[in-house]
């Protein structure tokens, strides 16, 4: 059954990125092709409540997004939400003369040739990419298949929550719609360029390639500033939570940059390096990359875009997908814009808001 993973928003949306670290909410406006920040929350994750991208505890995750729907208090109940993990992707071809619903019926009847898992286990949907370059009778179709169960309890949580969870996207996805906010920060606007774009989250580092603002390659690695908190929280003999409150607050000891600080930027580098190098020896085309942008947690650590930028010798910057926002004065009272790179999924879901039409 195709499941509308992608399916279009018919009412305005907030995003709600639930990740490892924390839950942060996105409400968006628009004007003309202006967009503004009408409210925005963020509430820390309890510890292991989600293990590898997947809920581990529906009540504390619940909670968890109940305080930042509470304290943000958006206009809608609606929300996008993204599911990562083990999902599937997968480009294929079909006949460029199929009608939408024969495409559909098509999918559905060959499905079991490209989804390795059995078919009741997971929630699947396509989105056309238009006419394949290889052989213009055929179209490129991307297909997307993740577990329903993971689905399941995304949308429990949410109910949890007293929200709705009327659009499923894909984490990867929603940070290449989230693009356009930062494409006057992408050389050239990212077209013809072949970008970077390195998340850093809380146990997994994403790395991902970008040609023309179109996603070509993406990688998870196990690297994240939980291992940041984790060294906290050994070096001074704190609990965790105090470890990932000292080190997003501040007030640790002297030597904290030069001990831990320091190493761990040092570390950051090396995995994108290692994840650049990965890429390199798995892709033909589009190899060198034109810049880096960072987003994530730890990407405006101080130095991080720096020293990245000397290990790779590719320029590197933070992305800011405010930087062509306004903001009420409800969204600077929650410190929206200290959290700017953080938000990238949260943004990219809080776009489906506005999507004009139906993916197929």
């Amino acid at each position: 059954m195709l499941d509308g993973l992608f399916k279009r928003a018919s009412k305005p949306l907030v995003g709600i990125d639930i990740s490892t670290s924390s839950v942060k909410l996105i409400e968006l406006s628009k004007t003309g092709n202006a967009y503004k920040v009408e409210s925005f929350a963020a509430e820390a994750m309890p510890f292991n409540a989600i293990t590898d991208k997947v809920i581990m505890d529906l009540d504390s995750v619940g909670n968890a997004v109940r305080k930042v729907v509470k304290r943000a208090s958006p206009r809608t109940k609606h929300a996008a939400v993204a599911v990562g993990g083990q999902v599937m992707t997968k480009t294929i071809q079909m006949p460029a003369s199929l009608t939408d619903k024969e495409l559909g019926e098509q999918i559905e009847l060959q499905a079991d040739q490209y989804i390795s898992q059995p078919l009741d286990e997971v929630a699947f949907d396509y989105e056309i990419l238009g006419v394949s370059k290889a052989d213009p009778d055929l179209m490129d179709v991307l297909l997307v298949a993740a577990r329903r169960e993971n689905i399941e309890k995304l949308q429990a949580v949410l109910e949890i929550a007293g929200m709705d969870a009327s659009v499923i996207d894909v984490e990867v996805y929603a940070v290449e719609n989230a693009c356009k906010l930062i494409s006057h920060q992408m050389t050239d606007e990212g077209m013809d360029r072949t970008i970077g774009l390195v998340d850093f989250g809380a146990a997994t580092t994403t790395f991902t390639v970008l040609h023309d603002r179109r996603i070509i390659y993406s990688y998870d690695t196990d690297f994240g500033g939980k291992q940041l908190t984790e060294e906290i929280m050994r070096h001074y003999g704190l609990t965790y939570e105090e470890a990932g409150k000292a080190k997003k607050e501040g007030g640790l000891p002297n030597n904290y940059k030069v001990e831990i600080l320091d190493p761990f930027v040092d570390d950051m580098a090396q995995a994108v390096n290692r994840s650049l190098q990965f890429y390199q020896s798995s892709s033909s085309e589009h190899q060198h990359l034109d810049q880096i942008l960072l987003c994530g947690g730890c990407a405006a650590i101080p130095g991080a875009a720096e020293r990245i930028t000397g290990k790779l010798n590719t320029p590197t910057i933070v992305s800011n997908p405010f930087g062509r926002m306004k903001l009420s004065s409800r969204a600077k009272s929650q410190f929206v814009e200290n959290e700017a790179a953080a938000l990238l999924v949260a943004c990219g879901l809080a776009l489906r808001s506005f999507d004009k039409y139906a993916k197929h």
